[in-house]
């Protein structure tokens, strides 16, 4: 057998390097803080859990995504996790267990069975935020805008958002009397936008010439504001519930407009990601630079029902390493302020060190022997002696 570099990594498994490590970490204590500010409290899920808590209810379409093992302490089935919203509902639902609506928020990495096709990572560093306990679109609105708040703390420029509603479909499903086989074909033609196959779906299936029309007309609503009263026009024989989420979808948008006057929003009806995961309004972001989302989320009410307690639940998750890398992009690098400090067991120059780091500069000392100097370890200052004083002197005065 070939021996493997001991230096190589699995496919789709990366270490990140101290420049991007400090960025990305930077990043997360901003966007934490900004979640707080919000009343968002911070949850840490563990990263291995019993299989049957991370794939129930809305979690089983992960199942594929799931490293699997067996606990060799009990015997039971584990897994690795794949996402943590199942993990923060069950805290919601078990542990917290409040009458009012709850905020949580969370970060930390992931992993997947397999990379995204247009992103080849299996360990993505999921950071997001739930809100648990309200029904209404003003959660759905709320959970939005912090979710934009997050991408422009990032630095993300020319952001725009997608929206749908996968109750739209399920509706209509539901008032043409679709057997689950035929919800499950239909929802996977809708998926790749292959019209002639829906075409043909729609001349094999027994329903109303109404309802035929209308799922085949449902990929072209997608557009501008203009969408909405397209919709109402081809949806105008379906049922209130098809009438109230284009009503929900249209006060979402106009309440984002109002915060957001010159946020890009979209609509897509044949959009039904997380189908099987979602309830209700689905959302996602994109910038020109990346060709899929960057943050995703959407309602997905009754979650925590596996495990006793169902809640009203809306969402967004995305992948802090992917922000960090686009934002990093996007803005100028700042150079570190970084202070030299010369080796000696001088009571006085330790005492320097130690109130240097204790108001947050940082400083690295040289080491006996140490052959680099302050511009190779890229400091912009250094400490040296003035009579009986240590005092900090930029490096660029000293050339």
């Amino acid at each position: 057998m070939q021996q493997k570099d001991s230096w190589l990594l699995p496919d789709g498994i990366e270490e990140i390097l101290p420049e991007e490590a400090k960025h990305l970490e930077s990043l997360r204590r901003k966007i934490l803080d900004t979640f707080a500010c919000w009343g968002y409290e911070l949850v840490i899920p563990p990263f291995i859990d019993y299989l049957d808590s991370l794939l129930t209810g809305s979690g089983h379409d992960l199942e594929l995504q799931t490293f699997k093992l067996t606990d060799q302490v009990s015997g039971e089935m584990l897994g690795v996790r794949a996402d943590m919203t199942p993990q923060v509902a069950r805290i919601d639902a078990h542990n917290i267990n409040a009458e009012w609506p709850t905020r949580l928020c969370y970060t930390g990495t992931i992993l997947h069975t397999k990379g995204d096709p247009l992103e080849k990572t299996r360990s993505p560093m999921q950071i997001g935020a739930e809100l648990y306990g309200h029904a209404g679109k003003e959660s759905d609105v709320e959970v939005i805008r912090l979710m934009l708040e997050m991408l422009a703390m990032s630095g993300l420029q020319n952001v725009h958002l997608d929206l749908g509603h996968v109750g739209i479909y399920r509706a209509l499903s539901r008032q043409a009397g679709l057997t689950d086989a035929q919800e499950a074909e239909l929802f996977d033609v809708l998926q790749r936008k292959a019209r002639p196959e829906l075409q043909e779906l729609m001349a094999c299936y027994s329903i109303d010439s109404e309802l035929k029309m209308m799922f085949l007309k449902l990929p072209q609503l997608n557009g501008g504001k203009e969408t909405i009263a397209k919709a109402r026009d081809v949806l105008l024989m379906a049922n209130g519930e098809v009438k109230q989420a284009l009503a929900d979808l249209e006060a979402i948008a106009e309440k984002l407009a109002a915060s957001f006057p010159s946020l890009p929003v979209s609509f897509d009806l044949a959009e039904l990601r997380g189908y099987h995961y979602h309830t209700g309004v689905v959302f996602a972001a994109f910038v020109p630079s990346v060709g899929r989302e960057i943050a995703r989320g959407g309602r997905y009410d009754n979650i925590g029902a596996i495990f006793g307690r169902a809640r009203a639940a809306t969402g967004f998750s995305a992948d802090l390493k992917l922000l960090s890398a686009l934002g990093k992009t996007s803005c100028q690098k700042e150079r570190q302020a970084l202070i030299f400090a010369p080796y000696g067991d001088d009571a006085a120059l330790n005492e320097k060190i130690r109130d240097l780091r204790a108001e947050g500069q940082a400083v690295v000392q040289q080491l006996p022997g140490q052959t680099g100097t302050a511009q190779e370890l890229k400091c912009t200052s250094v400490l040296e002696q003035d009579h009986q004083n240590w005092v900090v002197r930029p490096l660029a005065s000293l050339e």
